[in-house]
């Protein structure tokens, strides 16, 4: 179906293949992405993880249409659960060399799992936030993690999420009144007027306009702000979405005044 990683069946690249290797059953269409639910015929002693690593290609978003990046670049030096769509994208700015800077500053990190879906990319339609149907989104937030980041909070310390997925995964696993482990699907929608229940800051990438990921970022620090973080970004020259720059937001940070520049 149509955003799918697959090449068409029986089909390659628009040319007729000699027998389909790969099938699949349509079993219904998924109103909340507009695409397809599907059922594949799995050859005995294969599984489809395997299959997708002979049939499958990278889902890169929808707005990178000429990237000469290598399947791997499109991943976080971090990533071990295979299952997202989507690489979470602040991540990618991590390298082995910076986690050690990140080790030796005694700067701890704990992990998550959040398998990004389709839905990350459709843009909120609605005049009326709050009627917005978010997607639903797999995560699982392991016992370790959560002992870390309540560890941390009794030391005096903050949680920095490193990208929304991560945002959406820790607070959609605190929504029943404090963080707790959790392993399931969240629908988690945050935007201005949320109650922050864990994150205490975020690095993250500039967005798409009328994105949910941009509501996030505005709920943590307000719409003035926010724009005023943007029209910088712009005057710059920075670069925006997957492979753009990254920034970190504080809540607490002093905004800049006209004029000013932060160093």
């Amino acid at each position: 179906g149509e955003n799918s990683p697959l090449l068409p069946f029986g089909y390659a690249h628009g040319k007729p293949a000699p027998s389909p290797q790969l099938t699949a059953t349509v079993l219904e269409t998924d109103a909340a992405t507009g695409g397809r639910l599907l059922q594949f015929d799995v050859p005995e002693g294969k599984t489809l993880v395997q299959l997708l690593e002979v049939f499958g290609e990278v889902p890169l978003p929808p707005y990178i249409t000429a990237s000469e990046a290598a399947d791997e670049q499109y991943q976080t030096v971090y990533a071990k659960q295979p299952g997202a769509i989507a690489a979470p994208t602040a991540g990618l700015h991590f390298t082995p060399e910076l986690l050690q800077k990140l080790r030796d500053r005694k700067i701890d990190r704990a992990f998550v799992t959040l398998h990004v879906g389709v839905g990350t990319f459709r843009p909120v339609e609605v005049e009326d936030v709050t009627t917005h149907q978010m997607h639903e989104e797999w995560i699982e937030v392991p016992a370790a993690t959560v002992e870390q980041i309540h560890a941390t909070k009794a030391a005096g310390g903050r949680i920095i999420a490193v990208g929304t997925t991560v945002v959406r995964a820790l607070e959609g696993a605190a929504q029943f009144g404090n963080l707790q482990p959790f392993c399931g699907k969240t629908d988690l929608f945050i935007y201005p007027g949320y109650q922050w229940q864990v994150v205490d800051g975020l690095i993250t990438n500039f967005h798409l306009p009328r994105s949910s990921l941009l509501m996030l970022v505005s709920a943590l620090i307000g719409r003035q702000r926010l724009l005023n973080i943007y029209n910088e970004a712009i005057a710059f020259g920075y670069r925006f979405y997957s492979f753009g720059d990254a920034m970190l937001i504080l809540p607490s940070a002093v905004g800049v005044g006209s004029g000013e520049r932060r160093n």
